[in-house]
């Protein structure tokens, strides 16, 4: 979760980024910010200095702050950056966040950052908001729901015609090819665990996939390939298909839905779309006294918290070294500068633990 300080000045620095508050005008007091916030009076000092050094406001000793407002024009202001994911404060993107602000923030970059909550409308409403700004250099994006097709796809080009240099990050959409993108080997992931499994004696390989990104099809083609090339059985009810909306209600409920449950029959292994599922599937199976990983292996992608905090810690594919929120982030700043670039696929490693 981004700490208060950091929330504040971005609630501000959208406000002032858009034109709710126009420039030249003095913010209210730190006393009426923190009354309008509920918030300490040190807690928007910060969010305040944070400000400062963006030079998106001036303070001056006893008359507040002024808002600056810097125009593209303007020598030496800074570029104004947006970042757009499913999610903020969810799974693996609060660290992804933090590697790409750490970037941003050292190139002077004032970054603004919104989530879609991987919801059509959602992501629609973020990108009218980002064509309506003054100034806008460069976006880092997650697309929503990759696997359909995007009637968003109008305001993506919008922006595109506008020279805004785009980045995708994890999803892009197959339309907007020429966008540069930083994505994670998915395909080679999912042959990965399955190859590993077999190694471990393991022949019956059961897998829950996310339906509506592409991560998930290309987990499922590299997991699908593995099986075909090492002679090991792929029948169709052996596979859990979940979307975004499947996934909400998975999560809020108690157990996990016997549909789901179902695919693991005559399976002594599961690859996982990621983590999270993967937790929620060790807890069950425990609860319902099944042995992991004697009876039931479990692995995963992501190699995150969920993971480690599993009753069984899970073996999961990591990034190893590699940080994919400061590869988007750097790829973008070499676009925005006009600097030859390519998109990248980040590979995996397995980190092995005690679930398999």
């Amino acid at each position: 979760m981004m700490p208060k300080y950091q929330q504040l000045a971005q609630a501000l620095r959208e406000q002032i980024l858009t034109g709710s508050l126009n420039a030249s005008e003095q913010l209210p007091t730190e006393m009426a910010l923190a009354e309008a916030y509920q918030l300490s009076r040190q807690t928007v000092r910060q969010a305040l200095s944070l400000l400062v050094q963006e030079g998106l406001i001036e303070k001056r000793q006893g008359s507040g702050s002024r808002i600056l407002h810097p125009t593209q024009d303007a020598p030496g202001a800074p570029r104004n950056i947006a970042v757009l994911t499913t999610y903020i404060s969810d799974y693996i993107f609060p660290s992804i966040l933090r590697e790409a602000e750490a970037v941003f923030s050292a190139h002077r970059c004032t970054t603004l950052v919104f989530a879609s909550k991987n919801q059509i409308s959602k992501e629609r409403h973020v990108l009218n908001t980002l064509l309506e700004l003054p100034q806008l250099d460069g976006l880092l994006v997650e697309g929503t729901k990759t696997c359909l097709p995007n009637p968003n796809l109008d305001l993506y080009r919008r922006l595109l015609e506008r020279d805004v240099p785009l980045v995708f990050l994890n999803g892009c959409y197959a339309e907007l090819s020429q966008c540069l993108s930083v994505l994670d080997d998915n395909y080679g992931g999912g042959k990965m665990l399955v190859e590993y499994l077999q190694q471990r004696g393991h022949r019956h390989i059961a897998g829950i996939f996310k339906s509506d990104d592409i991560q998930g099809h290309g987990r499922y083609s590299g997991y699908a390939d593995a099986l075909r090339e090492l002679d090991l059985p792929l029948r169709d009810e052996q596979i859990y298909w979940y979307s975004t909306e499947d996934r909400d209600r998975i999560f809020s409920a108690p157990d996990l839905p016997d549909t789901m449950l179902r695919v693991l029959d005559g399976c002594t292994a599961v690859v996982c779309y990621n983590d999270e599922v993967a937790s929620r599937l060790v807890v069950c199976l425990k609860k319902r006294g099944v042995d992991v990983p004697r009876e039931m292996a479990v692995v995963s992608f992501d190699n995150s918290h969920y993971s480690e905090l599993s009753p069984v810690r899970i073996t999961s594919l990591s990034h190893g070294s590699h940080k994919v929120g400061k590869i988007a982030a750097e790829l973008l700043l070499r676009k925005m500068d006009g600097e030859p670039c390519q998109s990248q696929v980040v590979p995996w490693v397995l980190m092995e633990k005690e679930s398999s």
